[in-house]
């Protein structure tokens, strides 16, 4: 299935953490997306004509959950849906994880967790699952189910005291391979880890988007090559990407 623009339907909306939302919602692009995509929702506000990009948490047969951060005044009115209200969503949208069965590691920072959630119910084989806190937890016993969970806190309050690469050392965690998704100082020190370590890494990388189809080059990152659309060393985060290699592209 190809992207679509649709009116979509809520089928539950609960606050499970300070500022952070979980929503169901029924609709048909849950059955064509992948670990890794993200969908874009639009506010029902005419002041606001841009739609916020949300990474799909996890889908199940014709429902799709996204869990968010209340960022901005778009987020703030995403909050107050209930069950059975209407909501526009396109998706779904860019470049999923490559799945192997290698043993993995999953890294989530902040708001980069939920998409952590979506990729080990897929992925096969041994994981690791690596996440980090500002300070309140969640999805961490869901995600518990599908891997050896180490969670580290800024403030030491649960688990390992500082980032998650501070846990990844001090837990002597490994893998042969890297999944990761969070804030850009986490994915740069987890792109040096990766080189130190000689094994591959894939990032997925958050950004602020306009039209999230690769039309405004709105959000582009530095790449290793250059891109077939700009002409130059750019990759676009919402169509080339969110995932890269991490060797691909500069962070």
């Amino acid at each position: 299935m190809a992207k679509e623009k649709q009116t979509a339907t809520v089928i539950r909306q609960e606050c499970i953490a300070t500022g952070i939302f979980s929503m169901w919602i029924d609709t048909s692009i849950a059955d064509a997306a992948v670990p890794g995509q993200f969908i874009s929702v639009y506010v029902n506000d005419a002041s606001r004509l841009l739609p916020r990009p949300i990474s799909i948490c996890e889908t199940e047969a014709h429902r799709l959950r996204i869990v968010y951060r209340i960022a901005g005044e778009g987020t703030g009115q995403l909050s107050q849906l209930r069950a059975n209200d209407r909501i526009s969503i396109l998706g779904p949208l860019g470049n999923g994880f490559a799945l192997h069965e290698d043993k993995a590691m999953l890294i989530g920072g902040g708001i980069g967790i939920p998409p952590m959630l979506f990729l080990a119910k897929n992925l096969k084989g041994e994981k690791e699952i690596v996440l980090g806190f500002r300070d309140e937890l969640f999805l961490v016993d869901e995600l518990k189910a599908y891997g050896n969970v180490t969670v580290a806190t800024e403030d030491g309050s649960v688990g390992v005291k500082g980032t998650v690469m501070d846990a990844i050392r001090e837990k002597q965690l490994s893998a042969h391979e890297i999944y990761a998704c969070g804030p850009t100082p986490m994915l740069r020190a987890i792109k040096a880890y990766a080189a130190e370590q000689n094994i591959p890494a894939w990032v997925s990388m958050e950004e602020r988007m306009a039209c999230g189809v690769g039309a405004c080059l709105g959000c582009v990152c530095t790449s290793t090559d250059i891109d077939a659309h700009s002409l130059v060393h750019n990759k676009r985060i919402c169509a080339d990407g969110p995932v890269f290699d991490a060797r691909e592209v500069e962070i």
